[in-house]
């Protein structure tokens, strides 16, 4: 399976905040779209970092409430690895495993064009494993149409 057969499942939409919009308005968003993570674009287009959850919560224990009022791009991790939509999921399975992250924009061309979470990796293996299941199912039980 490729990363498009997820994209086409889920939608394309992705939730984008700018460099300077404060780490507030970026919880916001979070909790506005009930999402983990953002990526971080000046134009909505270009991959200028990522922001989730997490680099929030060390960037409170680190540096207090004040963080919430300085700019996300403060925060953000600005090497952020991206897959193509021709990418297969078990090689984005091990790079999400590898580098411990768990969302992943897809870009074609230097253009962002989704993001995949851990949420969605799981949910297909999930649909996957559903189907074997059945599938043998029926063929021991010889229930097969």
């Amino acid at each position: 399976m490729r990363i498009s057969d997820i994209l086409r499942v889920k939608g394309d939409q992705v939730v984008t905040v700018t460099p300077e919009s404060s780490i507030e308005q970026l919880l916001e968003v979070l909790a506005e779209h009930r999402i983990g993570a953002a990526v971080v674009s000046r134009d909505g287009a270009v991959v200028d970092g990522i922001v989730s959850e997490r680099d929030v919560v060390r960037a409170l224990a680190l540096r207090g409430a004040g963080v919430l009022a300085e700019p996300v791009g403060a925060i953000a991790t600005a090497k952020v690895r991206t897959v193509a939509p021709d990418a297969q999921l078990e090689d984005v399975e091990r790079l999400m495993t590898r580098w411990r992250f768990r969302h992943v924009p897809v870009v074609v061309d230097g253009a962002l064009c989704g993001v995949v979470s851990i949420g969605d990796v799981v949910k297909n293996r999930i649909g996957e494993l559903e189907t074997e299941r059945s599938t043998l199912t029926e063929y021991i039980t010889g229930d097969r149409a």
